[in-house]
């Protein structure tokens, strides 16, 4: 049993803890300016896809390094809570963990194909190629 347990706290997800929330949900909290929608993707996929209407654009990679982009955000961000969300949700969770665990409220909006799914609006980012 022992090694069962072991064997389970190796593979749990990083984002345990971590509150789910549906893309609609999401967008409802930001409209009612409760909290606030960040893409934790990085920036190639953002241009390739595009990102939520109302997302803040903030990768993953500066959370987990110098927080060049991420220290103001946060700074500025006061009692609301912060909604990621990247590809398919797992960046996003483990994002919302680092966050939760630094004193943030936090929440997963899983991925965008989820927030697109939803009906919900996009917008294109441009290139510094175009």
């Amino acid at each position: 049993m022992t090694i069962l347990k072991s064997l389970a706290s190796m593979f749990s997800p990083s984002d345990a803890g971590v509150r789910r929330l549906s893309p609609a949900d999401a967008a409802q909290l930001v409209r009612d300016k409760k909290a606030v929608l960040v893409d934790v993707r990085e920036p190639e996929e953002w241009a390739e896809t595009g990102v939520a209407e109302p997302a803040s654009l903030l990768p993953l990679s500066d959370l987990s390094g110098p927080r060049l982009q991420w220290k103001q955000f946060l700074g500025q961000v006061g009692d609301c809570e912060i909604i990621l969300y990247c590809k398919s949700g797992g960046r996003s969770g483990r994002a919302a963990s680092v966050l939760a665990k630094e004193g943030f409220r936090t929440a997963n909006a899983g991925g965008f194909g989820d927030w697109t799914a939803a009906g919900l609006p996009v917008r294109r980012i441009a290139t510094a190629g175009n």
